[in-house]
């Protein structure tokens, strides 16, 4: 007679908490804000086996789907990451796409095979756009304070990652330079232009106002979006947090 292995039982609770923090490093592309705080996240459960299954929800049944995509595409990856997590089972809702994002995901069949027809490129483009984005914000809610402290232009253009103070917009900004493998190092220049170049003294007034452009058309849709899931769904979502 055979023996049978024994699957050891997991610790629900502490996983299910595992789970929702690798959720937090899942961002909506558009906004840079993770899925959690902004009530992306409808339910997430893990069974005695390891099997975590997320909900996830957007405000509109017609948000992009290649926003969509990423989103579901991102979090599967990282609950996939967790330790002790056996399988996977992220699930849009109410979208008029969460068949196909659903189905191609969980087969990891990429963007343009679930789309058969409908799409002509994977998403890599798009996402190195929603980064740049971000990081330009990123340098907003960073540089923004020096300048209004008194730091004028030619310091700020002299100024590397390390003289900034430490704070969590410091770090942001350091993280999405890293992830367009952009120079994020202490030693790394303050500002950056799209291509990891210095920004010149002179381009600086410009950078900034560019920056700050961008960061409040983030802070603007994202409000959009909280109004919305609000209207649409009547329950916070796990993680979820007011717009400061």
């Amino acid at each position: 007679m055979t023996g049978t292995a024994t699957v050891p039982v997991a610790d629900t609770g502490t996983l299910t908490s595992a789970v929702l923090a690798a959720l937090d490093t899942v961002h909506d592309p558009e906004l840079d804000e993770p899925v959690t705080t902004l009530g992306f996240v409808s339910s997430c459960t893990v069974s005695a086996d390891g099997v975590a299954d997320v909900r996830l929800r957007l405000p509109t049944y017609f948000c992009a789907p290649n926003f969509a995509w990423l989103m579901v595409a991102d979090a599967y990856e990282a609950v996939n990451a967790v330790d002790g997590v056996s399988r996977a089972q992220i699930v849009l809702e109410d979208h008029f796409a969460s068949d196909e994002i659903n189905r191609g995901v969980a087969a990891r069949s990429g963007f343009v095979a679930s789309f058969d027809g409908l799409a002509e490129t994977e998403l890599d483009a798009l996402r190195v756009d929603f980064l740049r984005k971000a990081m330009l914000a990123a340098t907003d809610r960073l540089c923004r304070p020096l300048a209004a402290e008194g730091v004028t232009p030619d310091r700020l253009a002299s100024m590397t990652l390390g003289d900034a103070p430490a704070s969590p917009a410091r770090e942001r900004l350091r993280a999405r330079r890293a992830a367009l493998g952009l120079p994020s190092g202490d030693d790394a220049p303050l500002m950056v232009t799209a291509d990891g170049s210095p920004v010149g003294v002179d381009s600086v007034p410009l950078h900034l106002r560019k920056a700050r452009l961008t960061g409040v058309s983030l802070e603007a849709n994202g409000g959009v979006c909280r109004g919305l899931l609000r209207e649409r769904y009547a329950t916070a979502g796990l993680g979820e947090e007011e717009q400061r």
